[in-house]
């Protein structure tokens, strides 16, 4: 699969069949979508495209309106995001940087400027509820009569839903505020997982007794926060089950960062001491155990990092794990 950032490099093909969105999670809804493409693609002897933004629309409104309270909690990166897209079967993605330029272009402007001279696109797929344009004043009814106008077709897709509930990244991010993984696994396809390589921190963890791997959330709203029973993919050939904490660590750290803290409940020892540094690891979180919690001390946090590490013992135990 081939990332463009932006409309204007020489390897985007110069025609495509196309959808639009954001795709935070590429949950079910969104993988029924990209299916539908695939096909409609190969069909028509084109590859496939997903246009999608960074930041979220979303983020930029809020931050312009200076309420950042407005801008969603994030599921995924946009590393998750793109290895997600890429094995959905997608042949290129190209992420428009979403600023004040694009989100105040006309509608039809969009669809000449982005659409056809920049990506050729001779098919386009949009959900049911796709808007665009500044002040989403596009609809699909706009984009359907460009194309009979200028030589592109274009198809809408209805809601996916499981078990009678709509699937949308509201609902994923809904599932796991609460806590609820099952449902967000249910909404997903498969458990939630956050991907990233391994970073140097400060190396509390291993002083206080619980070495732990750490990855950064590049984001400052992750979806999902707290403390969690986990699998590790990716340090050694079979996964490695864990104890993780997603958050900003109240206890030892005032910067507000994001950081999954990850303690491996038995570390290989082919890897040694230093061996998880630079490794880009897979971190499913199966079941949330509770929030993040404020200790008054070093040694409370200590104590409840072994309440945990039992905790999540159990639960994997318990679950195949």
């Amino acid at each position: 699969m081939q990332v463009f950032r932006g409309i204007h490099h020489p390897g985007i093909a110069p025609a495509c069949a196309l959808t639009i969105g954001n795709f935070d999670g590429v949950h079910r809804g969104h993988q029924a979508m990209l299916a539908l493409l695939r096909s409609e693609a190969q069909h028509r002897g084109l590859p496939s495209c997903v246009m999608t933004f960074e930041p979220h629309p979303r983020d930029y409104f809020a931050h312009l309106a200076g309420k950042p309270e407005l801008a969603p909690t994030r599921i995924a990166t946009l590393r998750d995001k793109l290895s997600e897209l890429e094995r959905c079967g997608i042949d290129q993605v190209v992420v428009l940087r979403f600023d004040k330029p694009l989100a105040t272009q006309p509608a039809q402007s969009f669809i000449d400027d982005m659409l056809v001279r920049g990506l050729g696109v001779r098919y386009v797929l949009v959900g049911d509820d796709f808007r665009f344009g500044a002040k989403r004043a596009g609809d699909y009814a706009m984009l359907d009569a460009a194309g009979s106008a200028q030589g592109f077709d274009v198809a809408r897709m209805n809601s996916y839903e499981v078990h009678g509930l709509r699937v949308s990244s509201s609902a994923v991010r809904e599932a796991l505020a609460a806590g609820d993984m099952g449902k967000a696994a249910e909404l997903l396809g498969r458990p939630y997982c956050i991907s990233g390589h391994v970073v140097h921190g400060k190396k509390l963890g291993r002083d206080l007794g619980f070495r732990t791997l750490n990855v950064r959330f590049r984001h400052p709203k992750p979806a999902a926060m707290g403390i969690f029973a986990v699998r590790v993919k990716g340090l050694v050939g079979q996964p490695v089950n864990g104890v993780a904490s997603l958050g900003v660590r109240p206890t030892v750290d005032d910067s507000g960062r994001v950081l999954l803290e990850v303690h491996c409940l038995d570390w290989p020892d082919s890897l040694g001491l230093e061996g998880g540094y630079g490794r880009c690891v897979q971190v499913e979180l199966l079941h949330k155990l509770h929030d993040e919690r404020r200790y008054d001390s070093l040694d409370a946090l200590r104590a409840g990092i072994a309440q945990d590490e039992t905790d999540a013992r159990t639960w994997l135990a318990a679950h195949g794990g």
